[in-house]
C-alpha cells in the first residue's frame, strides 16, 4: 500500500509516531515528512533513524498555511497530532479546542486542496460518551472526519478508535515504574478502575490493516484486552523487586470515568463485526458505497463495549508487558 507513496504524519515525533515510522520505512515510500512542533525531538528523530527517507517539517496544525504545504503531492495522511492529557484539557479547553477540532478541520482541508487518496485519524475510547474536554474534542475530530467524506473531493477519510497504548509519552506504566523506584508508593485514582489497553506494536499494525481496508466514512474499532490499574500496578511491583511498596487511593481527576467505553450503546445500532479484532461504526450519514460494502457483516449483539467488560488476569497482564518489552 505504502510503496512509493509519499506519507504525511502530524505529530509524528509522538510515540506512535515513533513505531508507525518504525513500521512504515520497510515498506519502502517515497518519502516520510514528520510533521510537527518540537524542534528537538525532530533532531532526535533523525538521528535515531538515520533515514533518506524521512524528513522533517516545523510546523503546528493550528496552522493551514504550513499543512497546505506540508501536504503538497502527498498520497496518505496519518493525523495523529493533539493535545491527550486529560488534566490539561480540562485546564485549558480553548486550546484543546484549537488543536483538536480547528487543527483536524485544517488537516482536512488541506488534504482535500492537495488531492490526498486517503487521511487516517486516530481517535481515542474517550470519544465514546464523553465525559471530560478531550473527548468531547476528539468525538468532534471524529464527526468531522466522517463528515469530510461528503465534501466535493476524491479524498477517502477514515477513523481509528483505540483505548491505551502501554508505552506511550505520559502511559501510567512509566509513572508507576518511576514511583515504585523513586517514592516506593504508586499512586491510583481508584481501586476499580478499568482500562483498555494494547502494546504499541499491536496497534501499529491494525492501524495499518484498518488504513488499507477502509472505504472511508466509518469508524474502525480495535477491540483491546481490559485490566485492572490496580492489577497492572500490582504486577509492575512484584517485578520490580523493590520492597515495601504501597498502593494509595488519590480520588479521580476531573473528567475522568471509572470504566471506559470503546463503543456506546447509540453507537451499536449501527456498528458491525468485522473480525475478531475489530468492529466498524458505520455513521448515521449517507456515505456512498459504505453500507453496501458492509452490508454482509453480522451487526454486533451488545449494546456497549466496556472496559469493566473482559477484564484479563494479572498472568496475561504479566505476558503483555513482556510483548511490550516492559519487563
Amino acid at each position: 500500500m505504502f510503496k512509493n507513496k509519499r506519507i504525511l504524519v502530524t505529530g509524528g515525533t509522538g510515540s506512535w509516531g515513533y513505531e508507525l515510522i518504525r513500521q512504515l520505512l520497510p515498506q519502502h515510500p517515497k518519502e516520510i515528512i514528520v510533521f510537527s512542533r518540537n524542534e528537538s525531538s525532530q533532531v532526535a528523530m533523525s538521528r535515531e533513524f538515520e533515514n533518506s527517507s524521512l524528513s522533517f517539517c516545523i510546523g503546528d496544525i493550528r496552522d493551514l498555511q504550513a499543512l497546505r504545504t506540508a501536504s503538497k503531492d502527498v498520497d496518505y495522511v496519518f493525523h495523529l497530532a493533539a493535545l491527550k492529557h486529560v488534566p490539561v484539557c480540562e485546564e485549558q479547553p480553548y486550546e484543546a479546542l484549537k488543536t483538536n477540532v480547528v487543527g483536524t478541520q485544517n488537516v482536512i482541508e488541506a488534504a482535500i486542496e492537495n488531492r490526498v487518496e486517503k487521511v487516517i485519524y486516530i481517535s481515542t475510547d474517550k470519544a465514546a460518551n464523553p465525559s471530560n474536554f478531550y473527548g468531547m474534542t476528539k468525538a468532534i475530530g471524529e464527526k468531522l472526519i466522517v463528515y469530510a467524506n461528503l465534501l466535493p473531493s476524491s479524498t477517502q477519510f477514515v477513523c481509528v478508535r483505540g483505548g491505551n497504548v502501554l508505552g506511550t509519552n505520559g502511559s501510567v506504566v512509566h509513572l508507576f515504574k518511576d514511583q515504585i523506584h523513586s517514592k516506593r508508593q504508586v499512586g491510583i485514582t481508584d481501586m476499580k478502575m478499568t482500562r483498555f489497553f494494547l502494546t504499541l506494536q499491536d496497534a501499529i499494525t491494525l492501524l495499518f490493516k484498518a488504513s488499507e481496508e477502509s472505504h472511508g466514512g466509518e469508524i474502525f474499532v480495535i477491540t483491546m484486552p481490559t485490566c485492572r490499574i490496580v492489577d497492572l500496578a500490582e504486577v509492575l511491583i512484584e517485578a520490580s523487586n523493590v520492597d515495601g511498596v504501597s498502593i494509595i487511593e488519590k480520588g479521580i481527576r476531573p473528567g475522568e470515568k471509572i470504566h471506559e467505553i470503546l463503543m456506546s450503546d447509540y453507537e451499536s445500532l449501527t456498528t458491525v463485526v468485522y473480525d475478531e479484532q475489530y468492529l466498524v461504526i458505520l455513521p448515521t450519514l449517507d456515505i456512498p458505497g459504505l453500507k453496501e460494502k458492509y452490508a454482509l457483516y453480522p451487526p454486533v449483539e451488545f449494546n456497549s463495549f466496556s472496559s469493566e467488560q473482559n477484564v484479563i488476569s494479572k498472568e496475561e497482564i504479566h505476558q503483555m508487558l513482556q510483548r511490550g518489552g516492559f519487563l
